[in-house]
């Protein structure tokens, strides 16, 4: 298998199992969920509740994972997944800045901490799939 090929199997890998786990524990996404585009947390915004944002977006991860899997269809689902994984940054910072807020925990801080610098590599990661 070309280094290429495994790579683009491991992300879709990881995209795949991201996809179910937001539909079987869709909680652990709510910190990720910016406030303002929440019906049920009173967003400016609100367009659905924080719920049903997280399992939506389960289905971009879907589509993104079968992208990569497909050489015809590669290049467009990786900078897909690459400008997926750069938007969300905007819900990890919302995030981390709550954990550190008057309600934010030490178990979040730390969960917070990590999973935003995480993204720089999923971009990158993504990005680099684009090539032939």
């Amino acid at each position: 298998m070309k280094p290429r090929t495994a790579s683009a199997l491991a992300l879709a890998a990881l995209l795949g199992a991201s996809a179910i786990n937001h539909v079987r524990d869709p909680a652990f996404y709510y910190p990720v969920v910016p406030r303002v585009l929440c019906t049920d947390k009173g967003g400016r915004l609100g367009l659905m509740t924080r719920r049903n944002w997280v399992l939506a977006s389960a289905a971009p991860e879907v589509l993104a994972a079968v992208g990569l899997l497909l050489p015809g269809t590669r290049k467009a689902a990786a900078t897909a997944t690459a400008v997926m994984f750069a938007g969300f940054t905007a819900g990890h910072v919302s995030a981390l800045r709550r954990a550190f807020g008057a309600g934010g925990t030490r178990a979040a801080r730390r969960i917070h901490a990590v999973r935003l610098p995480l993204q720089l590599p999923l971009v990158v990661w993504a990005w680099r799939l684009r090539r032939p």
